[in-house]
């Protein structure tokens, strides 16, 4: 299945996001291997930084792209479809367009990865008096 920003906007809650980007992957599996040194060049050229801002821009520097879920510190930006060396080696331009990237904090992009709810962030509750039960 191929990911994208315009099919992203179609879910309106964080939840439809992330079953819509979740990858399913396995803790250790390798991504990129030996060839950690091209993706590293890869993550420090101009051409990342320049597009990776424009996506924290459009994402309102939001988990998601959701108004609201406000992303202080630890911004990631995720690739929706996975990156593969060839993409790298062959000049794929998916790999920097900004209709396959959204904003997230790491917590979210673990859970992309993993497929683990348990990882992503709860909204906040008040407590209010008399809310316990005994």
């Amino acid at each position: 299945m191929r990911r994208s920003y315009s099919e992203l906007l179609q879910f309106d809650t964080f939840e439809e996001r992330y079953r819509y980007l979740r990858l399913r992957g396995r803790v250790g599996e390798e991504t990129f291997g030996h060839e950690r040194a091209l993706n590293q060049e890869f993550y420090h050229s101009y051409q990342w930084r320049r597009v990776r801002r424009l996506v924290l821009l459009r994402d309102n520097n939001c988990d998601l792209g959701i108004d609201g879920l406000d992303i202080p510190s630890g911004l990631h930006i995720h690739h929706m479809n996975p990156v593969t060396v060839d993409d790298l080696l062959d000049g794929n331009p998916e790999v920097l367009d900004p209709e396959f990237l959204i904003s997230t904090t790491q917590m979210t992009h673990n859970a992309i990865h993993y497929g683990d709810e348990k990882q992503l962030p709860r909204p906040f509750v008040e407590r209010r008096p008399g809310d316990t039960w005994i």
